[in-house]
């Protein structure tokens, strides 16, 4: 005896269900051919009759501000007061997360020429180059913080400006760094904490 299947009205909804949408895949794949990628464009600095330049780069429209660069702070921004001197206060509290920030972007932008302590020795002065003045000279000890900023921004004498390769709140964290490095070339047992006290006198 032959068996037969009959189809449900729930089997034979999934069925015509399953075909939609088999049917708007394909239609949606019908829409996507080549004429997306080959629509008229300008490629940058390519020759173009539109404009009367016959450019097709253009120029930024005047007081145009890239997102991030507006630049309203002038103590972060700029590391000066309203009046245009070089701040002594940092625009930010200095945490231990900022020193740990600052002291890693140290080791990858300053510690090739300054050293890891700071006093001009680093690898590539080593190998000739003039090298920078020590952290822990009296000139670079009284400097108030918007100096480093100035210089980390724009460069001074053989030391190529950083503006552009370090963000201004890392050029900041750097900054606390450089003052924990000249804080140490001076330090005494007295000035540390008493648990470090402590266990620096364990150790004798």
């Amino acid at each position: 005896m032959q068996s037969t299947t009959r189809t449900t009205p729930a089997a034979l909804r999934k069925a015509i269900a399953s075909l939609g949408a088999v049917a708007l895949m394909l239609i949606g794949l019908a829409g996507c051919h080549k004429d997306m990628y080959d629509q008229p464009k300008l490629k940058p600095y390519a020759e173009s009759s539109f404009f009367k330049d016959r450019t097709s780069f253009r120029p930024l429209v005047p007081g145009t501000i890239a997102r991030g660069e507006l630049r309203a702070d002038k103590h972060r921004d700029f590391g000066k007061t309203a009046d245009d001197k070089l701040v002594d206060t940092f625009p930010f509290p200095v945490t231990e997360e900022v020193m740990a920030r600052g002291k890693e972007r140290f080791q990858i932008f300053c510690y090739p020429c300054h050293g890891a302590t700071g006093s001009g020795d680093g690898m590539i002065v080593r190998r000739g180059l003039s090298p920078p003045p020590s952290f822990a000279i009296e000139r670079l000890q009284q400097a108030p913080v918007g100096h480093f900023f100035d210089v980390i921004t724009n460069g001074y004498g053989s030391m190529y400006p950083y503006g552009y390769r370090v963000p201004v709140d890392d050029r900041w964290a750097i900054i606390a760094y450089v003052r924990a490095l000249q804080f140490r070339q001076n330090a005494q047992v007295a000035d540390l904490p008493a648990p470090l006290r402590e266990k620096l006198e364990a150790t004798k």
